[in-house]
């Protein structure tokens, strides 16, 4: 039961509910077998392709560890949605404690500060592989690829952990019912009590640092190596480097792009509704798990190779 807490003239809730798409709310349940199938695509090509990779010797580098890691955070920030979604759709169960939605929200930017992250390390090992061949063996180790995970977690936590603590302070009276699917903070921030100016100013900020510091390094990055491969004189060796790097650059377009797009149209939340909005930020956060294994899977030869014999050797 949602229990209200009575303070002077004000009624603090100590639980919210996520409406999920309120415009379609009577037909909640057939949203159960797309995000189900959503849900199914991500969990079994993620971990197919990461399964490939830890059996196949001939994928244990550095570059197909991070891979895994990618993969790993698509499954990990997709079940911390998705499972309490599809319970909500069919057995009405929406409610969420206070604490509960603000560690959802602190998980949820976590992995994304930190998939952005991984994605820029993705980078950093191309840039190495065709800039720096004679050194790739000598920089990429396994010390080194500790040391990213360490400071892409640090920097995940870093960047996110002020826009949850304040966020935290505030209190909720407006209602407790949440126009979305998922905690996110603009969500929670319109539900509170007073001015929250504050707290939307360092969420903004947050978003808009790693955005043009990830993406402005990734685009270095990428010129870098772009015109490193377009020297390269034998035509295969060219064709190899800028194919493998061309699966990298599509993921990093969509994750980054679905973000961006996202924003927009939450920024402009007075003019589109709800469910419109709910449907762009499940873009955001489930596409690029789903699509990923697909890219990958298709468009780096190692990986289809080993899929292929696998496939082969079943049958």
């Amino acid at each position: 039961m949602e229990e209200l807490i009575q303070n002077q003239t004000f009624l603090y809730y100590s639980e919210f509910v996520l409406l999920g798409f309120p415009g379609i709310i009577k037909y909640r349940r057939l949203l159960v077998v797309p995000f189900l199938f959503i849900y199914v695509i991500i969990l079994s090509g993620n971990l197919l392709i990461m399964h490939r990779v830890f059996i196949e010797p001939s994928l244990h580098s550095p570059m197909y560890s991070l891979m895994s890691l990618l993969f790993a955070v698509n499954i990990s920030s997709t079940t911390a949605i998705l499972p309490k979604f599809l319970l909500g759709l069919s057995f009405d169960l929406n409610e969420i404690t206070v604490s509960g939605c603000l560690g959802q929200m602190f998980y949820i930017y976590f992995m994304a500060v930190f998939e952005s992250g991984v994605i820029l390390s993705m980078a950093l090992d191309r840039f190495i592989a065709i800039c720096r061949p004679l050194r790739y063996n000598e920089i990429m180790t396994t010390r080194l690829l500790l040391q990213l995970f360490v400071i892409g977690v640090g920097r995940s936590a870093l960047l996110v952990s002020p826009t949850v603590i304040l966020t935290s302070r505030v209190h909720f009276c407006r209602s407790n019912v949440i126009q979305n699917f998922v905690c996110e903070n603009m969500g929670i921030l319109s539900l509170a009590c007073g001015d929250v100016s504050k707290q939307e100013a360092v969420g903004l900020m947050v978003r808009i640092l790693v955005a043009v510091i990830d993406v402005s390094l990734l685009l270095l990055s990428y010129s870098c190596i772009i015109y490193t491969a377009m020297k390269i004189v034998v035509g295969k060796a060219r064709h190899k480097a800028l194919h493998t790097c061309g699966a990298h650059l599509t993921v990093a377009m969509i994750v980054h792009l679905s973000a961006l797009l996202s924003s927009i149209v939450y920024r402009m939340s007075t003019q589109i509704s709800y469910d419109i909005q709910n449907l762009f930020n499940a873009i955001y956060l489930m596409i690029p798990a789903s699509l990923n294994p697909f890219i990958y899977g298709l468009g780096v030869r190692e990986i289809r190779r080993c899929l292929t014999k696998s496939w082969k050797n079943k049958n």
